[in-house]
């Protein structure tokens, strides 16, 4: 079952990317929807800074790269940006099948995924909010044990 969660600003997303970031095992897939500047970047950073248990850890946007690698303790996480793949079988060789075994695979632009998209995984629908800063997230869980976890987060991320 899909839950919604509604931010005021930055904070109330790196809250919600580090309450994922806690439950967060190898072989999640997190596929991040939304329109540019929407903040899927933003949440991705969040997120790997959350694992890394480190606000000043270096996350450049996979945007020109496509993939940014993070081997970090307890687990590594793979950062994909898709918007500049025009076919998925581009998609083969940017190594995703490893990072869907062993790590924690953030895929922004996922619709580039077509029939690659993994059958148990979470999406996240990111939508303005109320005000400028402020975000609607829509979480998506697909498979039993991401509607588990999803369920046990807190409306209340502060």
């Amino acid at each position: 079952m899909s839950k919604t969660f509604t931010v005021s600003d930055q904070n109330g997303t790196e809250a919600l990317a580090g309450a994922l970031a806690a439950m967060a095992k190898p072989g999640d897939v997190i596929l991040m929807h939304g329109t540019l500047g929407m903040g899927k970047s933003a949440f991705c950073r969040a997120f790997i800074r959350a694992i890394a248990d480190n606000p000043h850890e270096e996350v450049p946007s996979p945007t020109f790269t496509l993939v940014q690698v993070y081997e970090l303790d307890p687990l590594p996480v793979w950062h994909f940006d898709l918007y500049r793949l025009s076919d998925p079988e581009e998609i083969h060789e940017l190594d995703i099948e490893d990072a869907f075994a062993d790590a924690v695979s953030l895929i922004e632009w996922p619709d580039r995924l077509e029939y690659l998209t993994p059958e148990n995984r979470l999406d996240i629908h990111i939508e303005p909010g109320s005000s400028v800063d402020g975000r609607v997230f829509k979480l998506d869980p697909h498979g039993d044990d991401w509607s588990k976890r999803v369920d046990t987060l807190s409306g209340d991320l502060r």
